[in-house]
C-alpha cells in the first residue's frame, strides 16, 4: 500500500483528515503533519511521519499551499527517501479519490496522476444565473396525480 502524510499550515491537515475519515473511514499508513510552531519542528515531524512509512510502497506527501513551509519542507526532505512524492493543493476531493484507489493497490505514479486530475476537476462555481433561466411553473399536483 502507498503511504500517505498529509500536511498543511496550522490544523489543516488535521482537519482534512477529519473530514476523510467522516467520509471514508479511518485510514491505514495515514500520517497527518501539523505546521503551527517552527520549521525545525515541522522538519522533524515530516522525518518521523516519512519513516514510519518506510515499508509502504512509496509515500505521497500532500501540502496545502504550493511555496509554503510545509510544501517547501517535504520537497526538501523527500530527496533523501525514495519513492516520495510531494503534491500542493490538495484539496477534500484529491485526498478522498486517493484514499479510495490506494485500497485497489493503485501503484505510487498512478496515484499521483489521479490526484493530479481529481483534484482541480472537483473546483467548481456556483452560478446563480441557471436558476433564473429555469421559469418552468412546478407542476400542481393538488388534486392528485
Amino acid at each position: 500500500m502507498v503511504g500517505i502524510v498529509l500536511t498543511g499550515h496550522g490544523r489543516f491537515a488535521a482537519g482534512l483528515k477529519s473530514a476523510l475519515d467522516l467520509i471514508a473511514g479511518p485510514q491505514e499508513a495515514f500520517k497527518v503533519v501539523n505546521f503551527e510552531h517552527e520549521v525545525d519542528e515541522l522538519e522533524h515531524d515530516l522525518r518521523e511521519a516519512l519513516d514510519a512509512l518506510q515499508d509502504c510502497d512509496g509515500t505521497i506527501v500532500f501540502a496545502d499551499l504550493a511555496g509554503g513551509s510545509p510544501f517547501k519542507t517535504a520537497v526538501l526532505i523527500s530527496q533523501e527517501y525514495e519513492n516520495v512524492e510531494v503534491i500542493a493543493g490538495t484539496n477534500l476531493p484529491m485526498v478522498c479519490e486517493i484514499s479510495l484507489a490506494r485500497t485497489f493497490g493503485m501503484d505510487l505514479q498512478s496515484l499521483v496522476n489521479t490526484a493530479l486530475s481529481v483534484g482541480p476537476e472537483q473546483i467548481t462555481r456556483f452560478d446563480a444565473s441557471t436558476l433564473a433561466a429555469d421559469t418552468e411553473e412546478p407542476d400542481d399536483f393538488s388534486d392528485g396525480i
